[in-house]
């Protein structure tokens, strides 16, 4: 079944309608549909090189805004759908895990699912259901389904068809160090940022409190005030 699903989604590659069907894929894909966007994304950058950050753009948008569609379906319709989803996958005993994910790097875990064999679909539908700030879910997104869809594109731009069979077998590897590397950088140069905030934090004026008073002052002062 699988397959056939997979064969007819490289299809669209050769139809005028594949640009459509490879936003909508990456929609879908984030939120629910098992087939990933960049089989479609490979084919289309293939035939058509020098088109080829168009459709990772393309790619990216249908794909952060799927996610926030996993979003709002373990928002608000997590018993209805999204545990189905989830029990689909065979993934349940996994959403301990991302909740572990989202507990320590907050949205930024989003990241994180490259380095994973859980579907992004998995995170997006639990960033909703444990209520991850949506802002930064939807800033996570944006940073991590982009660097992984203009890496396909640019390689693709860059080498021709021949670097196919290169992405096909070492994919993921390069997406992890893209990615390692990419929020490496995002944390070398926050540093500076987040020396400042601590500084100010450490500067800021604390509310002194009053001297807690014996028990017989604090006596002697009620009687004053009665008095």
């Amino acid at each position: 079944m699988l397959r056939r699903l997979y064969d007819w989604v490289l299809h669209w590659a050769a139809t005028p309608y594949g640009l459509w069907a490879l936003f909508l894929l990456a929609f879908a894909e984030s939120s629910f549909f098992p087939i990933p966007p960049d089989v479609l994304l490979i084919a289309m950058c293939v035939a058509r090189p020098d088109k080829s950050f168009k459709y990772a753009l393309v790619c990216s948008i249908g794909s952060i805004f799927g996610g926030c569609l996993g979003y709002l379906i373990g928002w608000q319709f997590m018993a209805s759908v999204g545990s189905r989803i989830v029990d689909f996958y065979g993934l349940t005993d996994k959403v301990a895990y991302i909740e572990t994910l989202y507990n320590t790097y907050d949205a930024w875990a989003v990241g994180i699912a490259g380095f994973t064999p859980i579907p992004y679909k998995v995170f997006t539908i639990a960033a909703g259901m444990f209520k991850i700030n949506f802002t930064v879910f939807v800033l996570a997104s944006l940073v991590s389904r982009s660097a992984r869809f203009f890496l396909v594109g640019g390689l693709i731009y860059l080498f021709g068809p021949r670097i196919q069979r290169f992405i096909d077998r070492y994919f993921n590897l390069l997406a992890v160090t893209f990615t390692v590397s990419f929020l490496a950088a995002i944390y070398v140069l926050s540093a500076p940022v987040r020396v400042l905030t601590r500084r100010f934090r450490r500067n800021e004026p604390t509310a002194e409190r009053p001297p807690i008073s014996p028990a017989g002052d604090t006596a002697g002062a009620v009687e004053n005030s009665d008095s």
